[in-house]
C-alpha cells in the first residue's frame, strides 16, 4: 500500500482527498492546523487504512521539519505528496492591501509549500520514485482585478510546479500542478475574514465545483500508470469560463 501525505487536510480539497484516497487504499498522514478535527477524521478513516496525524502550520519551519522527522517507521516512506494548504486574505487594490494579509498568503502559499516539499523530497529521492501533486488555482494563470498579491502566491505555485518537473525528472519523481476555478468551500469566508454574506455570494447562482471533484480528480490522477505524468491542469465548473466570467442563468 502506498502512503500519502496530505497538506490542509482538516476541510475542503484536502479533507475530501484523504476520503478519496481511503477508499483506494492509500495509508494517510494528515496535516493541519486544528488538532480536533484531525482526530475526527483520523477516526472516521482508520477503519479503512492507516492513518497518522500530524498538527503544524506550515509557515512554520521549524514545525514542519520538526513534525516530518518525527514520522514513525511505518509513515517513513512517503509515496504521494498533496501539497494543498493554502489561503487567500482579502480581496481589494494593491494600495489599501496590508502587509500582514501579503505576509500571511506568501507564507502559507509559496513558503508553505516549499518547506513541506522540502522536508519530503528527500525521501523520494532516496527511493528513487514519488509523486507530488501542487494544488495551484486559476489565480496562478490569469490576474484578476484585487486578487494582485494573491495571484502572485499562485503564480509561485506554478512556477515551483514546473521547476519540480525539471528538477526532479532525473529521480523518476512525477510532480503535476492542478488549478481549480470556483470550488465552494471554506476559503472565501476566509478571504472575506468571516463576512459570510459575501462568501456565500461567490457561490450563488450556479454550479460551483466541490471539494469531492476536485478529489475525485486527484485520485485520478495519481492512480494513473507510472509512465504517465499528468504536469498541468486546469478545471473549472461548466459555468465559468475564467477568472472573472460566471454565467449565473445555467
Amino acid at each position: 500500500m502506498k502512503t500519502a501525505l496530505i497538506t490542509g487536510a482538516t476541510s475542503g480539497i484536502g479533507k475530501s482527498t484523504a476520503i478519496e484516497f481511503a477508499k483506494h487504499n492509500i495509508n494517510l498522514i494528515l496535516c493541519g492546523r486544528r488538532q480536533d478535527r484531525l482526530i475526527t477524521l483520523q477516526k472516521e478513516l482508520s477503519t479503512s487504512v492507516n492513518v497518522h496525524v500530524l498538527c503544524f502550520d506550515v509557515s512554520d519551519k521549524e514545525m514542519v521539519f520538526s513534525a516530518i522527522e518525527s514520522l514513525p517507521e511505518e509513515f517513513s516512506q512517503i509515496d504521494i505528496l498533496i501539497n494543498n494548504a493554502g489561503n487567500a486574505h482579502g480581496l481589494g487594490p494593491i494600495e489599501t492591501g496590508t502587509v500582514e494579509d501579503w505576509d500571511a498568503m506568501i507564507d502559507i502559499n509559496v513558503k508553505g509549500l516549499l518547506y513541506v516539499s522540502k522536508a519530503v523530497i528527500p525521501k523520494m529521492i532516496a527511493q528513487q520514485s514519488g509523486h507530488i501533486i501542487n494544488i495551484g488555482s486559476i489565480a496562478g494563470k490569469e490576474v484578476y482585478p484585487n486578487g494582485n498579491v494573491y495571484c502572485a502566491s499562485k503564480h509561485a505555485v506554478d512556477a515551483i510546479n514546473k521547476g519540480m518537473q525539471v528538477d526532479l525528472n532525473q529521480y523518476g519523481i512525477r510532480v503535476g500542478a492542478i488549478h481549480p476555478g470556483l470550488v465552494e468551500t471554506e476559503f472565501s469566508n476566509v478571504r472575506f475574514k468571516g463576512d459570510n454574506l459575501k462568501a456565500n455570494s461567490v457561490y450563488k447562482g450556479f454550479d460551483p465545483l466541490t471539494p469531492y471533484d476536485i478529489a475525485d480528480i486527484i485520485a485520478f490522477v495519481v492512480t494513473r500508470p507510472y509512465h504517465i505524468n499528468i504536469a498541468d491542469l486546469i478545471v473549472f465548473p461548466t459555468a465559468q469560463a475564467n477568472s472573472t466570467i460566471v454565467n449565473k442563468s445555467l
